[in-house]
């Protein structure tokens, strides 16, 4: 197949994320996923955590509401500064930064990282590692690793050709593939709102419970824990997602 770039000022572009977005990414669902991220990351004392692809601080200004000392990074300058409105809103600190993950960000700073809703794999394989490489430089010996990402043993079995999702007459239209060779789901979506078209391409790499553990422990992380979600569940061939807790060890 044609290479798909991934286009993150595009695809990201705030005012059509949060439009088509914001209806299920509810309070409740964000309280449910820091609540197991509570309990599956041990963060039971205050730590010192990096929320890496913060996007709007969803996750970031709860966990600093939880009294932990929070530094959030994301690429998109208007996700960071909804925010930082909101943790103002919040009455929280959280110390929130531009930054592409391909970049170093820390050196044995973090208890905790996290690379949270399927925020890993946009890149090139050998980005995908460097950004690995990078989370375990970050950490502290001993430090864990929080990512969800799919399946990719479950993706070509229920991969849909394409969906819609409408709202007032406004349509976000997803047309997905998957490349066997490269292992990535590829999605030419489209945008259509107020009668304006804008085309969103992008692919994300797809990792098995296999391939995902060797690419963490050649970055220096050994996996902890392997769910299917935030919540606990086993992980299976059919679990459409994985959520993934590893340790430095180096």
């Amino acid at each position: 197949m044609n290479e798909v770039p991934f286009d993150l000022d595009a695809v990201f572009e705030v005012d059509d994320y949060v439009y088509f977005y914001s209806e299920a990414l509810t309070d409740e669902r964000t309280d449910a996923e820091v609540a197991g991220l509570v309990q599956m990351l041990e963060l039971d004392a205050p730590l010192r955590i990096l929320d890496l692809a913060c996007g709007f601080g969803r996750h970031a200004n709860r966990l600093a509401a939880l009294g932990h000392s929070v530094v959030g990074i994301d690429y998109m300058p208007g996700f960071l500064e909804m925010a930082r409105a909101t943790a103002q809103a919040m009455g929280v600190t959280v110390d929130y930064r531009q930054g592409d993950m391909r970049e170093p960000f820390g050196e044995d700073e973090f208890d905790r990282v996290l690379l949270l809703f399927t925020s890993f794999g946009y890149f090139t394989d050998e980005e995908n590692a460097r950004v690995l490489a990078n989370v375990s430089r970050a950490l502290k010996p001993g430090g864990l690793l929080g990512v969800d990402m799919h399946n990719r043993d479950a993706a070509l079995k229920f991969l849909v050709p394409a969906s819609v999702l409408e709202k007032e007459g406004n349509l976000m239209i997803d047309r997905s593939s998957f490349d066997v060779m490269t292992g990535r789901w590829i999605n030419r979506r489209i945008v259509i709102r107020d009668g304006v078209r804008r085309d969103k391409p992008f692919s994300v790499r797809c990792y098995n419970a296999g391939e995902i553990r060797q690419l963490l422990a050649a970055a220096g992380l050994e996996i902890v824990k392997l769910c299917a979600g935030w919540r606990g569940q086993p992980l299976s061939a059919e679990s459409g997602g994985m959520a993934v807790v590893a340790r430095k060890t180096t």
